[in-house]
């Protein structure tokens, strides 16, 4: 079964070059996106212990990548009125059922740097 993009009828087909499902894969394919959903899988988190849990992510890359992700559907932010804000996020349904394919890319990653890693240094220039 095809599925329709409701905003124009025509079928979903990410080979499309006016498919919005580009953008889509674009968002989720992301480093900064995977790691995020990956670490929402424990529960809510507040945004100081996403930016601990993911190392090397600056606070521009982090909070854009959180609302990108909240404008999406994929996570809610929750914003507590205490002296200073505490800000939570959490997955929603849609991010965890983006959940286990994100996590099984990770985990893809991990077990395999080493075959990558050696690759790469036979395709580096002597």
């Amino acid at each position: 079964m095809t599925t329709v993009v409701e905003s124009s009828g025509l079928p979903a087909d990410a080979y499309s070059a006016n498919c919005p499902t580009r953008d889509v894969l674009d968002r989720i394919a992301g480093k900064w996106t995977v790691l995020v959903v990956d670490a929402l899988l424990q529960g809510t988190l507040r945004y100081t212990e996403l930016s601990r849990r993911i190392e090397g992510v600056s606070q521009k890359m982090l909070t854009q990548t959180l609302r990108a992700l909240e404008a999406d559907g994929f996570l809610t932010r929750t914003v507590h009125p205490t002296v200073p804000p505490r800000v939570e996020y959490t997955l929603t349904e849609l991010g965890h059922s983006l959940a286990e394919p994100v996590r099984a890319l990770r985990e893809w990653a991990e077990t395999h740097i080493n075959k990558i890693e050696r690759a790469r240094q036979q395709h580096r220039p002597a």
